[in-house]
């Protein structure tokens, strides 16, 4: 339908688009995952909706013959390298990770070759081959349980985010020996428009995802990853949060508490969001496109996909054991 003025009514285009989707799903055996970054319209006609650690799980356990993940580009590869038999698809394959290309393969394998004898713990967010280097693989979820799962003098690498791995190591009293990465959404939060909104919202509780920088952490109310701030705000007992990560995850914070507020940390003073713009290259239309033609396909050699799959199904193992996931 066109409007007036000649522009395509987006609302009915979106809901056409929507139910072309679920009929190739149904068609294909198709599952749609998507990270909680998402834009609205993408998490709503998800399969699945979670953090790094729930869709690596929902990866590995589906039946499904395609899994359209929605997410960016280290997100995939991780779907691949657990179902290496599916055909994995990205709707947008330029969706990367400002943490996952802040630790590039040839250096962080200089890093580690100048640090013998160290184990090495890479946040999932990191590309397949920095994987292939790594031990074991870690969330922000199961961080600390990973860690906690080796003698505390043992000697770790921990890459590549230096804020998460700074934070493990205060509340756990570790040294582990940080590669310098870090995610510009997080990272770019400033400490002052923080104690700002703290100032201006004294009844608000501030939340933080554990990617943010220390200052922005050493002031919250509570730490956690993606999944553990909306559980968190879903049963706390207060009503106005001041959310310290990605925009996306409002959308799910509001659909479970319809009564309480939420006011994200803005990137900068020309917006009230803060939103990854990788994640947000997704789109319907691009979802769509990518399901009737079955590309971006993620493809992954199968040495890689076995060396990857090693220190990320340890890191299943070790969640399972510890039940943080069934």
């Amino acid at each position: 339908m066109i409007n007036p003025i000649g522009r395509r009514n987006q609302m009915e285009s979106d809901a056409e688009l929507i139910f072309k989707i679920k009929q190739l799903q149904k068609e294909k055996n198709a599952i749609v995952l998507a990270h909680y970054y998402q834009v609205p319209e993408i998490q709503d006609i998800a399969d699945f909706v979670g953090d790094s650690l729930q869709l690596s799980q929902a990866a590995s356990k589906t039946n499904a013959d395609i899994i359209v993940f929605a997410g960016v580009h280290f997100m995939a590869e991780t779907a691949k390298i657990l179902s290496p038999d599916k055909k994995v698809l990205l709707p947008e394959l330029n969706a990367g990770c400002s943490l996952a290309d802040s630790c590039p393969p040839e250096a962080f394998r200089r890093f580690i070759e100048a640090n013998p004898g160290h184990t090495v713990i890479s946040y999932i967010n990191c590309s397949a081959v920095v994987k292939t280097m790594s031990d074991v693989i870690c969330t922000s979820s199961n961080a600390k349980t990973i860690v906690d799962s080796f003698p505390q003098n043992e000697q770790i690498i921990f890459a590549p985010d230096k804020n998460l791995g700074a934070y493990i190591n205060s509340i756990t009293g570790r040294s582990m020996m940080l590669w310098d990465g870090s995610c510009h959404v997080h990272n770019q939060l400033n400490d002052e428009k923080v104690i700002q909104l703290r100032v201006a919202n004294p009844d608000a509780k501030l939340i933080a995802h554990p990617e943010c920088r220390g200052p922005i952490l050493a002031l919250a109310d509570f730490i956690g990853s993606t999944a553990a701030l909306l559980e968190y705000t879903k049963r706390d007992s207060s009503r106005r949060y001041i959310v310290a990560t990605e925009g996306g995850i409002i959308h799910q914070m509001k659909k479970a508490s319809a009564d309480k507020e939420f006011i994200v940390v803005p990137a900068d003073e020309t917006c009230s969001c803060n939103d990854c713009p990788f994640m947000k290259m997704n789109t319907i239309e691009k979802l769509y496109l990518c399901l009737k033609n079955e590309t971006p396909e993620i493809l992954i050699d199968h040495e890689t996909i076995v060396k990857a799959g090693k220190p990320i199904l340890k890191m299943l193992e070790i969640s399972r054991a510890a039940n943080l996931i069934k």
